[in-house]
């Protein structure tokens, strides 16, 4: 009997985490339009659950020569997703708040770099969610 009580305990404990996963599955998938035909996707989710004044960080290295496109979503309508790519000195390189709150942002980069994708949520709009970002370079 404790047997089954442990595993009941456990099951429910998990079905948040899977409600969780399967949302930021969704968001994927809807985030995926941004990379359009133009763009070869670099194969990487970077997804992160936030809750309130989260931020999530991603440190991505961007290689000279390339024009990127990063898309960031949450939710399931666009604008949802606050991001902004900083430099190793924290100097803000782009912010998605200077533009709309566009989900995506295409670029060129003349040097190699280590950036850190900051992501957070629009609090006007969500308060939790799942926040994904998808990059790609162009053909």
């Amino acid at each position: 009997m404790k047997t089954i009580s442990t595993l009941l305990l456990l099951f429910v404990s998990l079905m948040p985490l899977t409600n969780a996963i399967a949302q930021c599955d969704t968001i994927v998938n809807l985030c995926e339009k941004h990379i359009t035909d133009q763009y070869i996707s670099d194969a990487q989710t970077y997804r992160a659950l936030l809750n309130g004044d989260d931020v999530a960080e991603f440190t991505i290295t961007l290689y000279s020569g390339n024009t990127y496109r990063m898309a960031a979503c949450s939710g399931t309508s666009d604008s949802q997703l606050i991001f902004r790519i900083v430099d190793a000195e924290k100097n803000i390189l782009y912010t998605n708040s200077d533009f709309g709150i566009s989900p995506y942002w295409d670029f060129f980069v003349e040097n190699t770099m280590q950036v850190t994708v900051e992501a957070m949520l629009d609090k006007n709009k969500s308060d939790s969610g799942c926040a994904v970002v998808l990059i790609g370079f162009k053909k």
